[in-house]
């Protein structure tokens, strides 16, 4: 019987041991860091580009934000072939728009991947070998494309609607 009596006083006295005390403390007090002043990247506006050449034009209008998304429209109004017209979404890699063009021609809407090399203040259309998959004609290899000077887009102060 003592060693019950034992027992219970040490494990009564670790627990009390064990309690914890309530103090009262003042709470912290934490100031912010004035805030850094932010970078602000200002879009750069509709960019505007035309070419033209025997009744033929390309217009294609976009803006570039600061990720180097572009977002736009373009269009092709080419003699002997229907006009179409549509949304421009893609990404400036560098010095080349790499850009899926979402158009309706024909009734028909389809996708197709374009690729404008920018130089000069001008944007050059590419050509390349391209696979129609997933109802889209995209470049098979982008590191092939072709740049034709012929088809030269030049800057042009963008219409307002």
């Amino acid at each position: 019987m003592k060693k019950v009596i034992t027992i219970t006083a040490i494990i009564l006295i670790v627990f009390t041991s064990c309690k914890k005390e309530t103090t009262t403390t003042e709470p912290v007090q934490i100031t912010p860091n004035p805030p850094k002043e932010a970078e602000i990247v200002e879009p750069a506006g509709d960019q505007c580009y035309v070419w033209r050449s025997n009744g033929s034009v390309i217009e294609m209008s976009f803006n570039v934000n600061s990720h180097q998304e572009v977002n736009g429209k373009l269009s092709y109004n080419l003699v002997g072939k229907d006009k179409n017209e549509g949304t421009l979404i893609g990404n400036m890699k560098g010095d080349t728009l790499i850009a899926d063009y979402t158009f309706n021609s024909e009734g028909v809407s389809s996708v197709r991947e374009v690729a404008f090399l920018q130089k000069d203040g001008t944007f050059i259309e590419g050509y390349g070998d391209v696979v129609d998959a997933n109802n889209k004609v995209s470049f098979k290899d982008k590191r092939k494309l072709k740049f034709d000077a012929k088809n030269t887009l030049t800057k042009v102060d963008c219409k307002v609607e």
